[in-house]
C-alpha cells in the first residue's frame, strides 16, 4: 500500500511512544501525538483519555493510520485494565471504523501468550498462531485486543497488524531479554513495515530483533517486509556473567512471560 502520510501515535508520552516519535518521522510520517499526559516540548500533542469517545474520534479524524501504543503496560486491577486497555482499545477501533481509517498497528505483547513454555535450546520457535495463554489481566487485555482486531477486519474491513512486542529498550537488561529484545531501530523498521505492507487483513507478528537466542518465529513479520538488523548477542556475555543462565525449573524462567507468570510488576498509577 502507499505509505500513510499522517499517523496517530497513541501513548506518545510512554517509553515506547517516546522512542517511536523520535524514529518514525525519518520514514516520512507526520505524527499526530496523543497521550493521557502532556508531552514536554510537544505543545500540539493531544491530551485525552481513551475513555472519552468524542475525543478519541476527534483524534482519529483525518489520519491515514494509527499506531496504538496507549494503555497500561504492566499488571493492574481488572477494573483499571478494563477501562484503559479493553474499553479504550474498543473506543479506538470504533473511531477508526467511523472515520474510515483502514490500518491500525496494535501494540500487543508477549504476555498474551505468557504461559506458553519457552522453546528448548535447538527446538522449534513459538509460532505466531500459538493459542492465547495470557499470564495476567494485562496479557488478557492484549489477547482481547488481538481478537477485537480480527473482528474489525472480518466485520468492518479495518486492517491490523498486532505486534506481540518483547522488550524494546536501547539495550537488553536481563538474560531473558536476550531472546525477546527489539532494538528501537528495529522497532521503527517493524512499525514501518506494518504500516505499509499490502493486504495484511489481521496479521499477528512477534516484535523483536534477529536475536541469536530468539524464542519465537519472525516469519509473519518478515512477510510484511520487516528486515531486522540488530541482535542482542553482543550483550549476552556480560548479562550471563551477572545473572547466570536461565533455569528451566524456575516457572519465571520457563515461560515466555517470565516473571509476569509468578510476580508481575504492578502499574504504579
Amino acid at each position: 500500500m502507499t505509505a500513510p502520510r499522517t499517523v496517530l501515535l497513541t501513548g506518545a508520552a510512554g517509553g515506547l511512544g517516546t522512542l517511536m516519535r523520535e524514529l518514525l518521522p525519518a520514514y516520512g510520517y507526520e505524527l499526530r501525538l496523543l497521550d493521557l499526559a502532556p508531552i514536554a516540548g510537544e505543545p500540539e500533542a493531544l491530551v485525552a483519555d481513551l475513555g472519552d469517545r468524542a475525543a478519541v474520534r476527534e483524534a482519529v479524524r483525518g489520519v491515514d493510520a494509527v499506531v496504538h501504543l496507549a494503555g497500561i503496560s504492566l499488571e493492574s486491577t481488572f477494573d483499571k485494565i478494563l477501562r484503559a486497555n479493553i474499553e479504550g482499545t474498543y473506543n479506538l477501533y470504533e473511531a477508526a471504523r467511523e472515520e474510515g481509517v483502514g490500518r491500525v498497528v496494535f501494540a500487543s505483547s508477549n504476555h498474551a501468550v505468557g504461559y506458553t513454555p519457552r522453546p528448548r535450546p535447538g527446538g522449534p520457535p513459538v509460532p505466531a498462531d500459538t493459542p492465547h495463554r495470557p499470564d495476567t489481566f494485562y496479557g488478557l487485555s492484549k489477547s482481547f485486543g488481538e481478537d477485537l482486531a480480527q473482528l474489525y477486519w472480518d466485520k468492518h474491513g479495518v486492517e491490523t497488524v498486532s505486534v506481540r512486542i518483547g522488550s524494546c529498550f536501547p539495550e537488553p537488561t536481563s538474560v531473558r531479554m536476550l531472546s525477546l529484545w527489539m532494538s528501537p531501530a528495529d522497532g521503527a523498521r517493524l512499525f514501518h513495515a506494518a504500516l505499509t505492507a499490502e493486504a495484511v487483513g489481521h496479521t499477528v507478528v512477534y516484535g523483536s530483533s534477529a536475536n541469536t537466542r530468539l524464542w519465537w518465529d519472525l516469519s509473519t513479520a518478515r512477510a510484511l517486509g520487516y528486515a531486522p538488523q540488530d541482535d542482542s548477542e553482543p550483550y549476552a556475555a556480560k548479562l550471563i556473567a551477572e545473572q547466570g543462565e536461565l533455569d528451566p525449573a524456575d516457572p519465571a524462567q520457563a515461560r515466555l512471560g517470565g516473571h509476569f507468570v509468578t510476580d508481575p510488576p504492578i502499574w504504579p498509577h
